[in-house]
């Protein structure tokens, strides 16, 4: 299960609030893009400044627009166990197809004490689990070993792994019964060349079509297709992630008038030298940027 290209989707705000009709263009573009999978209030969606009611709402929401059309995977994790489970008993409720739980954060668990955390959740929601592993934001990794054992559990299903090894993934295919996702749009094709079955992408906000093709080509074997989709994704991937994710991307969707750029602290705008850089690469890509003041994009909505 969650094979495939998912995207990690933003949460457009207005006025502090999210914005559903930008939010809804958003799903429709996806799903006309090919995607596979949304991930609804993951790291991309600034789920730490999200409410609880906020989420809920943006589970429901989701789905509904969705209607069946792809799978919805709700970000429920936190550094929390109690309120993780209080979360995703709420993206059940609002009939999600899956979660995604990221290994606590802050707290630094042991590898016992993450493996705790998993199981609990699992046993407390009969939904399909995708582990999330991603050192860089969590501050500690998740063994190899913890998520082969973590992978017995029926409702365990699939990891999405950002630690940026190959041996962990060449690891986790060769041992692990769920299946592997890259986390990281760069390492998308190298990890599938391991054995990875997709991508939760954060770039596939902007061109969902080519992050499908790559994935795709992939699942072929045909490396050498998406080796080409691979080196044209690349400069675009980087701009992408010239400052904290998702501040370039949902600028970048701003500068297309697809949503406001705004942001929840402490996440801030995109230095202007910066967005210069990503305008650049939009444009080389091929992609439409507004011609006016991309402060003002998305007040077409």
């Amino acid at each position: 299960m969650f094979e495939g290209s998912s995207t990690a989707i933003v949460t457009p705000f207005r006025g502090g609030t999210v914005d559903w009709k930008a939010f809804e263009g958003l799903i429709e573009e996806q799903i006309a893009g090919g995607t596979d999978a949304i991930v609804a209030c993951g790291t991309t969606g600034e789920a730490p400044t999200l409410d609880d009611g906020e989420k809920a709402a943006i589970f429901k929401f989701v789905v509904e627009r969705a209607k069946k059309r792809v799978q919805v995977i709700a970000g429920t994790g936190t550094y929390d166990t109690h309120h993780t489970i209080e979360l995703s008993k709420a993206a059940k409720e609002a009939k999600c197809d899956g979660l995604l739980l990221v290994v606590p954060y802050y707290s630094k668990p042991t590898q016992a004490g993450m493996t705790a955390h998993f199981r609990a959740v699992a046993d407390a929601v009969n939904l399909p689990i995708m582990l999330y592993n991603i050192p860089g934001r969590s501050g500690v990794n998740m063994a190899p070993e913890t998520i082969v054992r973590l992978s017995t559990h029926r409702n365990i299903v699939a990891v999405k792994e950002a630690s940026g090894s190959c041996d962990a993934v060449t690891q986790l295919v060769a041992s692990c019964g769920a299946t592997i996702l890259s986390g990281d749009d760069s390492l998308t094709l190298p990890f599938m060349a391991c054995g990875a079955r997709g991508v939760v992408s954060v770039v596939s906000n902007l061109v969902p079509a080519d992050v499908k093709a790559l994935v795709a080509a992939a699942l072929k074997g045909d490396f050498a297709k998406a080796l080409r989709i691979h080196q044209k994704l690349f400069p675009l991937i980087k701009a992408c992630f010239i400052e904290t994710s998702p501040i370039p991307v949902k600028i970048a969707l701003a500068m297309q008038g697809k949503c406001t750029r705004e942001l929840r602290l402490p996440l801030c705008d995109l230095d202007p030298a910066n967005e210069e850089k990503l305008k650049a690469a939009m444009k080389a890509y091929g992609l439409p940027v507004e011609a006016r003041d991309a402060a003002k994009a998305g007040k077409k909505k």
